[in-house]
């Protein structure tokens, strides 16, 4: 042949259901179920306590009376009505909103989370079986990717990140005013403090090493050298980016650890020790 034009494409068949091969689920011989069981586990024990979390309505803050200003990540930020005293932080207040301001607080996260690239990979393996792993059959007959309702809404990815890089801000905030120490020496740091910082830190870890932020930083540039801001940007954002899962995996939990740290502070389970 003369050219690469003139080759011919090879038939394949993979002759079982996608992904697999015929007669069987796999031919693999390593415990390729661990991860997606694993991560099955997780995500259900984050849900359950989120669902939890969310609906107690109560918990969620921790102010003067005990000198401190921490604000669980699940009910920041807090503009509703219902929201216990002290815990606004802003000038904005629906005061037409009574039910749990988690709600609210938690959509744009869910979002987007729920949209992530990387969680899309784990939750559509561990939870639909579509597919388990690489060369395990598909748990279902027909495939039909992200293109019909509500895998469509997917393509919310990159507008539920610029939403989200506004909570991050919010959280950032609320991590700076966790240093306040009202009525106990002004300024200072807790055990509390240390954690909403972490928190804040792992969820602009987790943000920045997204796709689409690399994307946008990159995506579509045929010459880096006619684009130097947007090179130098995609070169710092690139590093994170090989890091994403572990980010996701470690401000998931950490926004977790965060929620529950303040909930056991404020329903006085145990005291916000200060450091210095």
């Amino acid at each position: 042949m003369s050219t690469i034009e003139d080759a011919k494409p090879v038939p394949v068949t993979l002759g079982g259901v996608r992904g697999g091969p015929a007669g069987a689920r796999t031919l693999r011989r390593d415990p390729w179920w661990r991860s997606p069981t694993i991560t099955f586990v997780f995500l259900t024990a984050f849900v359950v306590y989120s669902a939890w979390a969310v609906f107690q309505n109560a918990d969620y803050y921790v102010g003067i009376a005990q000198h401190r200003d921490l604000i669980s990540p699940f009910y920041s930020p807090c503009i509703m009505g219902s929201c216990v005293a002290g815990a606004h932080g802003t000038f904005l207040v629906l005061h037409w909103w009574t039910i749990t301001p988690a709600l609210f607080a938690l959509s744009v996260p869910a979002g987007f989370r729920s949209t992530c690239y990387y969680y899309r990979k784990a939750y559509y393996r561990s939870f639909w079986q579509s597919p388990p792993g690489c060369a395990v059959a598909d748990g279902h007959a027909r495939y039909s990717g992200e293109t019909r309702f509500p895998l469509i809404l997917q393509n919310l990815h990159r507008y539920f990140w610029v939403l989200a890089l506004v909570w991050n801000v919010i959280l950032t905030i609320d991590a700076v005013m966790a240093f306040r120490l009202p009525g106990d020496g002004g300024i200072g740091v807790s055990v509390g403090t240390l954690v909403l910082v972490a928190n804040a830190t792992l969820l602009w870890l987790y943000s920045l090493s997204c796709h689409a932020c690399r994307h946008l930083c990159g995506g579509h540039v045929d010459q880096f050298s006619k684009a130097p801001i947007r090179h130098r940007l995609w070169k710092i954002a690139t590093p994170l980016n090989e890091r994403h899962m572990q980010f996701a995996w470690a401000s998931l939990i950490m926004v977790a650890l965060a929620d529950l740290y303040v909930r056991l502070v404020a329903a006085g389970w145990i005291h916000d020790p200060k450091l210095f």
